[in-house]
């Protein structure tokens, strides 16, 4: 596979266990030196107060709430991230439409490829 993401820490924000097992091989796979996970909008965001991330990947909806606290301390920081959703149609606040989506199944390679060309160089 791609190693475009060497060396990158990603936090990935997902509610499903199986979803998130899936993102956590296809980005080691990708070359991540670590790949941290959140299944809830308070780890998630205590993740980000511990820690230096590179990229997220962020879940829309976390046990039936939106993340958008997430993706606003993310934003605070620096931090690119990418929403992830499973929903149709414009399920996103008019606040955040500006901000990259990846739509719910993608394959492997357009993860990549989304969060690589979300990445500063470095």
């Amino acid at each position: 596979m791609d190693k475009s993401l060497s060396g990158r820490r990603i936090l990935v924000v997902e509610d499903e266990m199986l979803n998130l097992a899936m993102l956590e091989d296809i980005l080691t796979e990708a070359g991540c030196e670590s790949v941290a996970a959140a299944a809830t909008i308070d780890q998630a965001i205590a993740l980000i107060d511990e820690r230096i991330f590179d990229a997220a990947l962020l879940d829309i909806k976390l046990k039936g709430k939106h993340s958008y606290a997430v993706a606003d301390a993310l934003a605070v920081r620096g931090v690119p991230f990418i929403f992830v959703t499973g929903a149709s149609g414009p399920d996103i606040e008019h606040g955040y439409r500006d901000r990259p989506v990846l739509r719910k199944p993608f394959k492997e390679e357009k993860l990549v490829e989304a969060l690589a060309g979300i990445l500063p160089p470095r």
